[in-house]
């Protein structure tokens, strides 16, 4: 074969096939990798000779961390989604501000608080709008760009270690971030009396509960992973463009599914204490440590037959990507669980903060309206009620403190 030959197969491979395979134009094909196809083909001295399987691969170069930032590609779904999501969320916020919301001009919007026994509260003065939710919302659906769009997303379909992170990113990152910035909240806040009124009943719905339900939330999150790795979803997402696009879409739905009604920020059906979310965050980590371990050492190979027929040259054997991604996914697993820890102690901090408001000032109504009554009947004022500690009256305790 000549080097004509050659040189135009190898033209082919990195053009024609990598486009179709999913490989991005640009940085993906410039470099080291790029020069290297070049000088093998054209036979130089001290080249390396193109390989059969060489001339087969159709999918992106060698990877290189620089291609995290380098390198990209266009997921069309999910770049609309994100703009029309950032769009809303902008205009929604801007209309809170200008008191346009459903709780009428200049009044406060929504607070963090839920639909159930406390009902919905309001959130500031003024219609103002955190902008830490702000931020958090616009860094969800940048994240969620970036792990379908930058070098993550280029080589999610050739490197099962990729694909780990990016299965984690979408499922525990994102949707964190989204449900920190309480869009549902947003969402109530912004809209007319009328529309308001129907997004709390839907919330108090049965379905809604259903959803919302601890043991159902916990399963729309533990449940993914293993589904993904050990039945024919994962092959379907790496093989298929539309199953890619799906997974990418469905990781993040279901992700919000166990965040919303864990964290309480939004309004849900039903409260269920905070340390409901502290007990499933730990068994959490043992799913994800268990589906790690199998990864690990369960000696079957996901996808094998996707893997081999892409014919990939370079980096680890199918084994060691295996392993690779299955350590991804067990550390980064249990590494992203403690910003969603933080957030819920920090909730429940917030939670017991305004509960013992809200029971101070019930009191001091209570004592002032009855200060006001003995002063209209010319009695004089008892001592405020609620003042004596508890166990100066309880039979079991009082002899031990004098009472």
């Amino acid at each position: 074969m000549s080097a004509d030959e050659v040189g135009g197969r190898m033209y082919g491979a990195f053009s024609g096939g990598a486009f179709a395979g999913g490989a991005p134009s640009g940085g993906a094909f410039s470099g080291g990798a790029f020069a290297g196809g070049v000088l093998a083909a054209s036979g130089s001295p001290g080249a390396p000779s193109a390989s059969p399987v060489d001339l087969a691969y159709s999918g992106p170069p060698a990877w290189q961390w620089s291609d995290l930032a380098t390198s990209w590609t266009f997921e069309p779904l999910v770049v609309t989604l994100s703009v029309l999501a950032g769009a809303w969320y902008l205009a929604a916020v801007r209309t809170v501000r200008r008191g346009g919301g459903g709780n009428g001009g200049g009044e406060p919007g929504l607070e963090e608080r839920g639909v159930g026994q406390r009902g919905v509260g309001q959130s500031g003065a003024g219609g103002r709008w955190q902008p830490t939710r702000t931020a958090a919302f616009l860094g969800g659906l940048l994240l969620w760009i970036w792990c379908t769009c930058s070098g993550l997303g280029v080589y999610d379909r050739v490197l099962f270690t990729d694909r780990a992170v990016q299965v984690v990113l979408l499922l525990m990152v994102v949707p964190l971030l989204l449900a920190l910035g309480a869009p549902v909240s947003l969402l109530v806040a912004a809209s007319p009396e009328r529309r308001r009124e129907r997004i709390l009943r839907a919330l108090r719905s049965r379905p809604s509960k259903v959803l919302m339900f601890p043991a159902v939330s916990t399963a729309l999150l533990m449940a993914p992973p293993w589904l993904l790795y050990f039945t024919p979803w994962y092959e379907w997402s790496v093989s298929s463009g539309l199953g890619n696009v799906v997974l990418h879409l469905s990781l993040v739905l279901l992700g919000l599914a166990y965040f919303w009604p864990r964290l309480q920020i939004d309004p849900v059906g039903h409260e269920y204490p905070h340390l409901v979310g502290l007990f499933i965050t730990f068994a959490e980590v043992i799913f994800d440590a268990g589906l790690g371990l199998v990864l690990i050492y369960g000696g079957h190979l996901v996808a094998e037959h996707h893997y081999v027929a892409l014919g990939r040259p370079w980096g680890p054997s199918l084994a060691q990507d295996q392993t690779w991604g299955g350590n991804a996914f067990w550390v980064l697993g249990d590494l992203v669980g403690l910003p969603f820890l933080a957030a819920l102690v920090r909730r429940m901090v917030v939670q017991g903060r305004e509960e013992i408001e809200a029971v101070d000032a019930e009191l001091d109504a209570r004592f002032e309206a009855a200060a006001a009554q003995a002063r209209e009947e010319g009695r004089p004022e008892e001592e405020e009620a609620g003042m004596r500690p508890w166990w100066l009256d309880d039979p079991n305790l009082k002899h031990r403190y004098g009472g």
